[in-house]
């Protein structure tokens, strides 16, 4: 078949890798001049099986509670006259029960354990470089009470199948001797040795490059504007090209993997997608002193911060402010992230010169993406990864690519229900 891979982020990318092994004549439409250069660009660079307890759980309505008002709040949510975000805010404490964060649990860790996979094997297939680290993960508490409270989610994520393990203080700095000087403020941690971290951008440039070489054309700066039904087909994509023509390309299935910004493009079409932007922020600094500097991969649970070493940076990223579309810089966060950062790690990095960068996370209330058919059966989804684009990338795009192609695949998964 012809296939049209509307977006070029690391979730487009993939796919149109994916849907190319399987035989497809792939096209990737994009209104950057690059692939990765939105969501994927910046981000905090975790393969983060561990990472699978969803936003939405018991504990999150009180949190969310005590951060109102506080600029420099984890979540801030800036309240809008807006129906999509009052209405994701609604089903989003309605998935907050214990039975739900369960259900919910299952679902991202096997989705995220089989991605890992898949990512491992393209890397092992293909040889791609990308500042890739496999010494797991470590996420720190300096919280004895949201310590105690990890425990039921790290339990039930072992149950399910990811090796996340409860350590002590002691055990967490040896683990990572960067973290000495916060020593006597942790009071616990986890550990997951399978976890990994690389760069986002660097891996689908990467790919890209090589999805090219094996046929995939990509065709960038061009601004998708709507889909074309004909009953219950569609028919085709309509674009405007750099040159400011419009133009409609046809093909004989469609993926969407807009992220954020599926949403209006499919609204016209009666699919209503329960995707918010979430803005995240991340900060890039230059490595001065290397042995001051972590290579393990970091969770800071208090300011809900990753940390990631890619090469002779650090990436630190983190925080989600709802306040739909824009992009733009807050400064009071981002002076958040270099204030707690080089409280965590003094020495580390050049704190002057630090690259800041925000980008739209596609959140779904239970976190759990929008992958498969459409009421349409040429349409078909990949989308509403929120903050787990990176970890679920791969897998997502080989499971898309067996729906496609009508091909039993390695995973069963529950995909969010279109509304």
């Amino acid at each position: 078949m012809k296939v049209i891979v509307l977006g070029a982020g690391i979730i487009g990318t993939t796919s149109a890798w994916y849907l190319r092994r399987a035989g497809h004549e792939v096209t990737v439409i994009d209104r950057q001049p690059a692939v990765a250069q939105e969501t994927s660009f910046a981000n905090g660079g975790q393969i983060s099986v561990s990472h699978a307890e969803p936003w939405a759980n018991p504990a999150a309505p009180l949190k969310l509670l005590r951060w109102l008002g506080r600029e420099d709040a984890p979540l801030l949510y800036r309240f809008r006259a807006e129906w999509l975000q009052w209405n994701w805010g609604w089903h989003f404490l309605r998935e907050c029960t214990p039975a739900r964060t369960a259900a919910n649990i299952r679902q991202i860790v096997a989705l995220s354990e089989y991605s890992r996979q898949t990512l491992q094997q393209l890397r092992a297939d293909t040889g791609i470089e990308y500042h890739s680290l496999t010494k797991g993960i470590l996420h720190f508490y300096t919280s004895e009470s949201d310590f105690t409270a990890s425990q039921k989610a790290a339990s039930l994520m072992r149950e399910f199948g990811c090796a996340r393990a409860s350590i002590s203080a002691d055990e967490a700095v040896q683990l990572e001797p960067a973290l000495a000087s916060m020593r006597d403020h942790i009071v616990g941690a986890d550990f997951t040795a399978t976890d990994e971290s690389g760069d986002a951008h660097e891996f689908t440039l990467a790919l890209a490059q090589r999805a090219a070489e094996a046929g995939v054309e990509f065709q960038f700066n061009r601004q998708i504007t709507r889909l074309i039904k004909d009953g219950e087909h569609i028919s085709g994509v309509e674009i405007i090209g750099p040159d400011g023509q419009h133009q409609t390309l046809r093909a004989d299935a469609f993926v969407v993997a807009l992220g954020s910004f599926s949403v209006p493009l499919v609204a016209p079409l009666g699919i209503h997608l329960l995707i918010y932007p979430g803005k995240g922020y991340s900060a890039t600094y230059p490595v001065i002193n290397p042995a001051a500097t972590p290579t393990v991969s970091l969770i800071d649970d208090e300011f809900k911060l990753v940390t990631s070493r890619l090469g002779d940076r650090l990436r630190v990223a983190g925080t989600c402010e709802f306040n739909g579309y824009g992009r733009e810089l807050n400064d009071v966060r981002c002076a958040a992230l270099t204030r707690r950062t080089r409280e965590l790690f003094p020495d580390a990095c050049d704190y002057q010169q630090p690259l800041y960068w925000a980008g739209l996370r596609p959140l779904t209330p239970n976190n759990i993406p929008y992958i498969g058919k459409t009421r349409y059966r040429n349409l078909f989804l990949n989308t509403g990864h929120g903050t787990l684009g990176w970890t679920m990338g791969c897998g997502s795009a080989k499971l898309l690519a067996d729906i496609v192609s009508g091909r039993r695949s390695d995973i069963e998964l529950t995909s969010n229900q279109l509304r």
